[in-house]
């Protein structure tokens, strides 16, 4: 079984060519968004304490996926819900990179 660390490598292989993103540093801190995908310095996925896979998509766009079980609402802490990031909770083949690629059209302005 693949772990949620070697899923996101594929993602971050699959998406660091994309026009203005930074991968993740290596060997960095451990702080939030250590572990993520940027577009012109903003986070658009990442890897969130608990090895969890996390986007940041358009919130009737996470109500959508949360409605469809394809997710859990993203806190940090004992903060409430944050609108716009989902945790990935299906594994179905292909799903996490397709919402990393819409996550990354949202973030980059690329979505319309």
């Amino acid at each position: 079984m693949t772990s949620v660390r070697e899923r996101f490598d594929d993602i971050v292989a699959a998406l660091a060519g994309l026009p203005g993103v930074t991968p993740p540093a290596s060997g960095g801190s451990r702080r939030f968004g250590s572990d993520a995908l940027r577009v012109n310095g903003s986070i658009f996925c990442m890897i969130a304490s608990g090895e969890r896979f996390v986007v940041k998509l358009p919130a009737p766009r996470v109500d959508e996926l949360l409605a469809t079980s394809t997710g859990e609402p993203f806190r940090t802490g004992t903060k409430s819900a944050m609108r716009d990031w989902l945790v990935v909770t299906d594994s179905a083949p292909g799903l996490w990179e397709s919402l990393a690629r819409e996550a990354y059209a949202f973030v980059s302005g690329a979505g319309g």
